[in-house]
């Protein structure tokens, strides 16, 4: 959530800020006139209790010097001090009603761009930062897309998937399991090394978690929600993982706090319209590895750097090409400041596509969720900054590495590192 102070002392600065994202998405004149409205109604209650208490002691002062109880002057301030109550009791509601008006609109608005992201329309004008691996790059005839290798291989079935499910569904069968399970093993061995603490959440979670983290109320249509309570499925582990510490202030000496987590991810939208049909890249259920920091405003970019850094780690000892983009402001996510995409070779297709995205989510989340923290010494308390990423998107992992891995002979050979985990060297 935006400071509303911010937007109410800065408006031209901030409504520039969110048009980067697109011009004439977002209007903060609504937002304005509410809190106009509401600092108007606050200023009438405060001179109407000011005026009732002045009332009250009149009163008092008047019967201490000699005034009859039912005398017609006190009669008169007692009848003015009941129609103050009476106004103010009329003001309370509207106050609410403003608030809450005023808290729905400030929820739609995206968090702000940072003054280092680059300026863009769409994903097309993001900004390559940096590649690995050229030298592990296959680009010979015949690799066929991880999809028909993995059916081949018996380890993939989406045929039975769909009669137990819909489409967008995946089976993973025998050694296809295992491989799945062993990258995920890897993975969060690999970031609990790097610091990490390894967290089992819920992956039931409320309202209010999907609120603060921002999924909510922007795509709700795009989350899976359980009819009889107020839960759903979690479409990212950053949701629980975040919510942890939400209403908590906590003392600045526990930060920077790193955690990491393996859960199932459910999201109804999977993609664009007819794109990634087939395949592990678009699922609505899927395995993931996520990345969560919260820390302090002054450390953020640094943890930025590193946890794209803890996510590529993953790619670098698979020996599965890569390179990271810089997300530009058309592009970026609604809690986001500031991303970077890493994105995998895929040889059947010839391009790079994304396989983990790491953001500085800056103290919009914490504001949100009402994480705090208290730092010796100083009055009052601050916002912390969230930062999430993708350590990695599992089953894109499994594709890189059934079409990357692939051999003339049908074969798929396991990357080194994974081989102790299967105990095989060939599938």
């Amino acid at each position: 959530m935006l400071d509303l102070k911010q937007i109410r002392e800065n408006p031209q600065v901030i409504q520039e800020l969110l048009d980067r994202r697109g011009v004439g998405q977002y209007d903060l004149t609504p937002i304005l006139e509410l809190n106009q409205q509401g600092r108007e109604l606050e200023t009438s209650r405060t001179k109407l209790q000011a005026r009732s208490n002045e009332i009250g002691k009149l009163i008092g002062q008047k019967i201490k010097a000699g005034s009859l109880p039912d005398a017609p002057e006190l009669q008169e301030l007692r009848d003015e001090g009941n129609q103050v109550k009476a106004t103010l009791g009329s003001l309370e509601p509207q106050e609410r009603e403003l608030r809450a008006e005023l808290d729905a609109l400030l929820l739609t608005l995206p968090n702000l761009p940072s003054d280092s992201t680059p300026v863009g329309k769409n994903e097309l004008e993001n900004m390559e930062v940096r590649r690995w691996g050229d030298e592990y790059i296959t680009q010979r005839e015949g690799i066929l897309p991880h999809w028909q290798i993995g059916e081949k291989l018996g380890i993939l079935n989406f045929e039975r998937a769909v009669k137990v499910a819909q489409s967008r569904f995946v089976c993973l069968v025998g050694a296809g399991a295992a491989l799945e399970r062993a990258l995920i093993n890897f993975m969060l061995e690999t970031q609990i090394r790097a610091g990490y603490l390894e967290i089992m959440p819920p992956i039931l979670i409320n309202t209010q978690s999907l609120t603060a983290t921002g999924q909510l109320p922007k795509f709700a249509e795009e989350s899976f929600k359980c009819d009889s309570d107020d839960l759903w499925l979690t479409p990212t582990a950053e949701v629980p993982l975040t919510n942890l510490y939400r209403d908590e202030i906590l003392d600045a000496s526990v930060l920077p706090i790193y955690q990491c987590a393996y859960t199932p991810c459910f999201r109804r939208e999977a993609g664009a319209y007819g794109r990634d049909t087939r395949g592990l890249i678009r699922l609505h259920q899927f395995n993931k590895v996520e990345l969560v920091k919260l820390v302090h405003p002054s450390t953020s970019e640094a943890e930025l750097q590193g946890m794209v850094q803890n996510a590529a780690a993953i790619l670098e000892a698979l020996k599965l090409p890569y390179r990271v983009l810089q997300l530009c402001t058309g592009d970026l996510g609604f809690s986001s400041t500031k991303t970077y995409d890493l994105e995998v070779w895929l040889p059947s297709a010839g391009k790079y596509r994304e396989i983990s995205s790491c953001s500085n989510c800056g103290d919009f989340q914490a504001r949100r969720g009402s994480i705090r923290f208290k730092e010796p010494g100083k009055k009052g308390t601050q916002f912390v900054h969230t930062l999430n990423g993708s350590g990695l998107a599992v089953g894109r992992t499994m594709s890189a590495i059934l079409e990357n891995y692939q051999q003339e002979d049908g074969t798929v050979r396991i990357p080194e590192v994974l081989q102790p985990y299967l105990g095989r060297e060939v599938l």
